[in-house]
Formats: C-alpha cells, sequence, structure tokens
C-alpha cells in the first residue's frame, strides 16, 4: 500500500460532509484508503498514482461543493522534495502557509454576513414577539397599516436572507436534488426553501388559498430567523475552530526564516532551505536557532522550553547539541548544522502535532457511524412528521391547522437536528489536548494514545536516565584529613583529570561547577583495576578503589564505604602511602522530580513498577527514597518485555517510560510506550508518546491531559447526543398531543447553532485548564 497523504479540504460545513467525502474517495479506483477529519479539515489517503492523481480526486468532489487543496507550483514541490518535505510543508517554513489567511478570510465573509443580517432577524423577531403577545392579549393587535406594511416588507427581508447570507444552504439543496447526496446544509435549505415557498404562496395567491388554509399565517420571519441563527452559529464556531489549531502555528512561527553561514571565510545570510549538512552559522544574542546541531565554537544560554518545557535558559558549550526554533539569549556561537529541514527536531514536532491533531481515536467510532447515516434519517423523520400531523392532525385540527403546524414541525425537526455536535465533539477536543501537550514538551502521536492512557493504572519506568539523571554525579564528601573538602575534591580533580573513566569525569565536573582550581600533576600512573598514582607539589597521592587501599597496607574502617555502597554508590578514596586523607561517593544521583512525580502518580490512583538491570540492593534503595511501589533488579530488555505481558495478564493497562532505544520492545508491547526523549537525539517515532526532556514529571501531566481530555469528549458527546434525542421528538411534536408543547422552528434555529459552538467552547476549555 503506499503511503497516506494529507490535503486540506474546503466547502466541509458539517461532520456529514466528511462521511460524503469519504464514501465517494472509496468508490474511486486507485484509492486504497481514505480518512476524512472534519474537525481539522482533512482528508488523509492513500492512492495508486497508477491509477488517480490528488486533482482527479478533487475532480470527483468539486461537483459536490468540495475540493482539495493540492500544492500548485511545480518548482517549490521539486524544491521541497529534495528536502524530504511536502510541499505545504515547505511552504509552511518559507511563511507562505496560506490556508490560515483563506480561513481568516472565509470568516470575515461569515462575519460580514451575520452583521448583515441580525438587523433584519431583529426586525423579524420583533414583528414574531408582537403576533405572539398579542394572541395572548398582553399587547394591543396590530394595526391594518402596521400589518400590511410588515405583510410587504419581511418577504423582501426573507429573500434577500435565502438567497444571498442562505446561499450554501441553498446549494446543498439544489446538490441534494441533482446528486443524492445530502448534508447538514441540505437539511436547512429544505426546511427554509418549505418555509419560504409556503409563505410565498400564501402572499401571491392570498384570496384564491383562503377557503382552504389560515392565510394569516406566513413563515417569512421563519427563514430569516432561523438562517441567521446558524450562520451565526457556523460564523462562531468557525472562528473558535481556528483557535483550537493554533498550537500548530505557534510551532511553525518558531522556525527561523533565514541563517548567518559561514561560506568561503565569509559571513552570509541565506535562507534557511539552503543550509546543508555541515554548513558552519553563527548565532548572535537573541536569534533563532535555524537548524539542529553541535556548537563548535563559543558557549550562551539558550531558551529551550519550547523543546523541554523548562523556562529556565540552558548553558551550552563547545561539543553541545542545539535545536532548531530555540532561543539564543547571551552569547555568541558558531555550530555545525547536523540536521536541516525536515529532518530537524522542530519539523518533526510539526508533522507528529498535525498527524496526531488529524488522526481519529476510538471513541470516535460511534459518532462517525451516527453522522454518516444521519442526515438521510432525519429528512425521513421530517417528511414522517410532515405526513403524519395531515394523516392524524386533520380530524381533530382541521386541515389547515394540521397543514400550519405540519409545516412548522417539518421545518423544526429539519432545522434542530445537528450532526455537527457530534461530529466535533472528538476532533476539536483532541486538536486542543494535543496542541496543549506539544506546548508543555509533551508530544503525542495519535488520539488512540491520548484516549488509552487515561485509563493506565501502572507505570513501568526504567531507573537509569527516567528516576535518575542517567550519568555518574559526585554526591557525598567524606574528609578524614585536616584539608578543607575544596582542597580534597581539588586534589582528587587533579589526578582524575588524566583519566577516561566516567567516575573520573564525575569528579572533575563536580570541580568545574564549584569552580575549584586544579594543580599540575607529575609521574601520573594508572594502576589497572583498581585506580591510579600521581604527584602533586612533591607530595604522591593514591586514588582508587578499597583493593588499592589493602595493597598499601593502609588500615582503615570500611564499615562507613559499606553503607554508602548499599545504596548503590561507587567510593573514591584519596590516600598518602601514610593514610587514607578522605574519600568521595559517586553514584547516579535521583532526578530533583522524581520523588514528586511518583507521589502525584499514586495520587492518580496508579502503581509505578521500576525495572533495572543494577543490583537490587541499590534499586531498592532507591525505590524507597523514591516511593515506588515494586522493584526488579537484574533485568534485559526481554525482561522488561516479559513483566509487561505479566501485569497486562492480570487485566492491568500498562505505560512503560523507556529511552525509546533499546526500550522499544517493551514500548511496542506496553498499552501506552512512552519515549523519555532528551535533546535532539529523541526518537519520535519509536513511542505513542514523547516526553522531551526526559522529566518523568511530565508522564503525570501527560495523564491529567489525557483524563482531561477524555472528560471533554465524553461531556461534548453526552450533550451532542442527548441534544438531538431531545430536541428531534421535541421539534416533530411528539409531545403536543400529552402537553401541547410545539417548538417554534426559530427556537430549533437557535439550539442547532448553539449545540456545535457549545462543543467547540467546551473543547476549548481544555485549553485554559491547569496540568
Amino acid at each position: 500500500m503506499n503511503t497516506p497523504k494529507t490535503y486540506k479540504v474546503k466547502g466541509m460545513h458539517c461532520a456529514s460532509c466528511a462521511g460524503i467525502i469519504e464514501k465517494t474517495f472509496k468508490k474511486t479506483e486507485g484509492v486504497q484508503s481514505v480518512e476524512v477529519n472534519y474537525g481539522t479539515e482533512t482528508a488523509k489517503v492513500a492512492f495508486d498514482p497508477a491509477k488517480t492523481s490528488p486533482h482527479h480526486l478533487s475532480e470527483k468532489i468539486e461537483k459536490l461543493g468540495y475540493s482539495l487543496v493540492v500544492p500548485e507550483d511545480t518548482a517549490m514541490a521539486m524544491d521541497a522534495s529534495k528536502m524530504g518535505m511536502s510541499a505545504n510543508e515547505h511552504a509552511a517554513h518559507l511563511g507562505l502557509n496560506q490556508s490560515k489567511k483563506e480561513k481568516l478570510a472565509e470568516v470575515a465573509d461569515m462575519r460580514a454576513k451575520v452583521i448583515s443580517a441580525i438587523p433584519l432577524a431583529i426586525f423579524a423577531a420583533f414583528v414574531m414577539g408582537w403576533d405572539i403577545l398579542a394572541q395572548y392579549g398582553v399587547v394591543g393587535e396590530m394595526s391594518y397599516t402596521i400589518k400590511e406594511f410588515f405583510h410587504h416588507l419581511l418577504p423582501i427581508f426573507a429573500t434577500y436572507i435565502l438567497f444571498v447570507v442562505g446561499k450554501p444552504y441553498l446549494m446543498g439543496f439544489y446538490r441534494f436534488l441533482r446528486y443524492g447526496k445530502a448534508n447538514m446544509d441540505t437539511l436547512i435549505g429544505i426546511g427554509t426553501v418549505a418555509a419560504f415557498l409556503y409563505s410565498l404562496a400564501v402572499t401571491a395567491l392570498e384570496e384564491a388559498l383562503r377557503p382552504f388554509i389560515n392565510v394569516d399565517y406566513q413563515y417569512y420571519d421563519v427563514t430569516i430567523v432561523v438562517i441567521t441563527f446558524i450562520a451565526l452559529g457556523k460564523y462562531l464556531e468557525a472562528r473558535s475552530k481556528i483557535k483550537t489549531g493554533d498550537a500548530i502555528e505557534k510551532l511553525l512561527n518558531l522556525q527561523a526564516k533565514t541563517a548567518l553561514v559561514i561560506r568561503d571565510g565569509k559571513e552570509i545570510e541565506v535562507s534557511v532551505n539552503e543550509v546543508k549538512h555541515g554548513d558552519l552559522i553563527i548565532v548572535k544574542p537573541g536569534a533563532k536557532i535555524p537548524v539542529d546541531g553541535v556548537i563548535t565554537e563559543g558557549s550562551s544560554y539558550i531558551d529551550e522550553s519550547m523543546v523541554t518545557g523548562e523556562p529556565m535558559p540552558a548553558q551550552k558549550k563547545i561539543g553541545d547539541s542545539v535545536v532548531s526554533g530555540t532561543m539564543n539569549t547571551t552569547g555568541s556561537f558558531t555550530f555545525k548544522a547536523t540536521k536541516v529541514g525536515s529532518e530537524t527536531l522542530l519539523a518533526q514536532i510539526i508533522k507528529m502535532v498535525e498527524e496526531a491533531q488529524g488522526s481519529r481515536a476510538p471513541i470516535q467510532a460511534l459518532a462517525d457511524k451516527i453522522s454518516s447515516v444521519f442526515v438521510p434519517i432525519t429528512l425521513v423523520i421530517a417528511f414522517v412528521t410532515l405526513g403524519a400531523w395531515l394523516l392524524f392532525g386533520t380530524s381533530s385540527l382541521g386541515f389547515s391547522q394540521a397543514l400550519s403546524y405540519g409545516l412548522v414541525s417539518f421545518v423544526g425537526v429539519l432545522v434542530i437536528a445537528c450532526p455537527c455536535a457530534l461530529g466535533l465533539a472528538t476532533p476539536t477536543a483532541i486538536i486542543v489536548g494535543v496542541g496543549k501537550g506539544a506546548k508543555e514538551g509533551i508530544l503525542i502521536k495519535d488520539a488512540a494514545t491520548l484516549e488509552k492512557l487515561h485509563k493506565v493504572d501502572t507505570v513501568i519506568v526504567d531507573k537509569t536516565g527516567t528516576i535518575t539523571i542517567g550519568k555518574p554525579t559526585l554526591v557525598d564528601i567524606e574528609n578524614l584529613s585536616d584539608q578543607k573538602d575544596e582542597e580534597l575534591v581539588s586534589i582528587l580533580a587533579s589526578l582524575e583529570k588524566k583519566s577516561e573513566h566516567p567516575i573520573a569525569h564525575a569528579i572533575v565536573n563536580y570541580a568545574e561547577e564549584k569552580k575549584l582550581s586544579t594543580n599540575e600533576v607529575s609521574n601520573f600512573e594508572g594502576i589497572q583495576g583498581k585506580g591510579l598514582k600521581g604527584s602533586i607539589n612533591g607530595i604522591e597521592y593514591f586514588v582508587g578503589n578499597t583493593k588499592l587501599i589493602k595493597e598499601l597496607g593502609i588500615s582503615f574502617d570500611v564499615s562507613k564505604i559499606d553503607e554508602f555502597t548499599a545504596q548503590g554508590k561507587t567510593p573514591v578514596i584519596l590516600a598518602t602511602k601514610e593514610k587514607v586523607l578522605g574519600f568521595v561517593m559517586v553514584s547516579d544521583e535521583i532526578k530533583a522530580e522524581s520523588k514528586q512525580a511518583v507521589a502525584d502518580l499514586h495520587k492518580l490512583g496508579i502503581k509505578v513498577v521500576m525495572l533495572t538491570g543494577d543490583d537490587e540492593k541499590a534499586a531498592k534503595y532507591i525505590a524507597s527514597l523514591v516511593g515506588i511501589d515494586e522493584v526488579v533488579a537484574h533485568v534485559l530488555p526481554q525482561d522488561k518485555l516479559a513483566k509487561i505481558k505479566e501485569l497486562q495478564s492480570h487485566g492491568k493497562v500498562v505505560a512503560m517510560a523507556g529511552d525509546g532505544v533499546n526500550d522499544a520492545p517493551a514500548l511496542a508491547q506496553a498499552d501506552v510506550g512512552i519515549a523519555m526523549g532528551a535533546g535532539t537525539d529523541v526518537a519520535i517515532e519509536s513511542a505513542g508518546m514523547t516526553l522531551l526532556g526526559g522529566d518523568i514529571s511530565k508522564l503525570v501531566k501527560a495523564i491529567k491531559l489525557s483524563k482531561m481530555t477524555m472528560r471533554g469528549i465524553k461531556q461534548n458527546l453526552f450533550w451532542a447526543f442527548i441534544y438531538n434525542i431531545i430536541g428531534i421528538p421535541l421539534a416533530a411534536g411528539v409531545f403536543y398531543p400529552i402537553f401541547g408543547w410545539l417548538l417554534n422552528p426559530v427556537f430549533a434555529g437557535f439550539a442547532m447553532a448553539m449545540s456545535s459552538v457549545s462543543v467547540v467552547t467546551n473543547s476549548l476549555r481544555i485549553k485554559a485548564k491547569k496540568l
């Protein structure tokens, strides 16, 4: 099967539109799979290029009022393909992404029409209100002159509203008659056209029809107010939908447009798309980093909040990685480009967020099925309602009244039925949830992962790099001499500077962080498996483990060291030929946020299991400090897989947080695989979710986000279902024989417009909530 490609779709106005496009594409030869998302207004299509093309697919749906946005500029497409990007991605990187501008222009047009319609709707509502209140004696009857004035003015208003503001609904009606395809526009079109034509017939043939029906009832006001309410609702919905997707826009805006590159010994400013692998790029204070790379000269503090979510700028020096889209704060530096174009972390994040926002959650399946058959079923209900009123109402109410009530109910059913609320319930919440996650450094691969995460009851974590920092750190100093601690560490660092051992690096790094000076070492010599020796200012020092001290024949109480080693720490002893001066303990330090993160997971009712290849005693000690529930030590990667399967066999929903490389089988087996990514080497593709910066506290935020998003989706679906379950029977007049309730189509139109707006607004609430 060919790789699916995503295209923007123009002309989608409701959830049933997605169903129509999907069915049309599925019937097209060469199409292998298709997924149309109303929330993001995109179509994800896999097709055989030998049998069909995007232009051909667009032609298939153009007659139905839709079109695919296919990149036209071949040069741009070729340039983009060199960089491994789609032309749309390329356009976005060049700042040429027009879809937002088009959307804003569309919203501006909707706004202009709504503004022109509102005064007419207020006027029509005033006339309708006067009429109703006069029937109950609250106000006096209209005079004949005023009545005649309104009688001739309302048809003019209704004609403008129907043919200008209501044009999309008329087109929906026309396409239904011509192609037999019905969407929400069709329902509104049929309802308002029926009300308008009935009223027009009564106006034109008033005297001829008077013996048969009540010619005092006309429904121009229904046409005016219903279309205005629905147009207002669509405008508010479109404006809100732009806000739901602003996470992608913010990510695109992070991309630098140009780069200062050294070519032939000169500094030249080039477009970011012209940067090649290996280019040396100068970054000045306040500038954005254009591509990913490694610092070769200089140092600075870089604001990496877009990658890590951490507000404090990170110190960067020679050899450190930098990421495109992050902001340089103080110093200047030069770096070598290692990843350009679509390879950069920012490009991967944008692609992942876009795909996740466009993906479908399993919870959406039922709503999609209902949306696909909703319009035809509603049409049937509307015609059955009209028939029932005429059939059963004529005997008790008379033909004139039965026809009047039947028409009101017919229009009401068509207008109140809203597949949009159902269609928007899940995608809008997913778009907002995924976008909010991206801002926090939580990358979600698809909607299914976001849905599964809220059910997780067991989290498996790796010790190294997840609970602990993942590199040796000097954590304790035991001074047995009369020298200061700083002097002791300075001697150790001077000697260890010549060693390549990771533990030596931990001591040297500690000295550098504390700005301790080091001395010149002479007669340096490594002692295999035990340590090293060297002279400073004529004094010979020995650095190593307990075996070295025993060999030197120095008496030394090792009980304190044994106590530390039981905690998983490694001793480094400093001695002269005569005595031990002291020792430092080096260990993989627990991350500052680990203890709080585990406590927060417990508050969410989640059990935490730590798997490690380390010694059991040391692992249990670290687990006790952090508050972990269960420890499994001495495990190999395949053992992790077995542990996950065992937990799943007991009905547990398991999330596994690992480094995304050696944990790949376990991440794949877990219900939710979470890669703890740090820097640019994060394996985004290997897990359902990636926590940038490798911060375990983000796992808590991710679970909270999942619960928040799923709560929003369930609320949306509940209200969308309830609204239609109550609204359609009410509009049809089912309650009229029992309670005398009959819903005016005007209120039906208002309810329908507000149902979509309320769903989008409820989804936007997720944005404002704190994780």
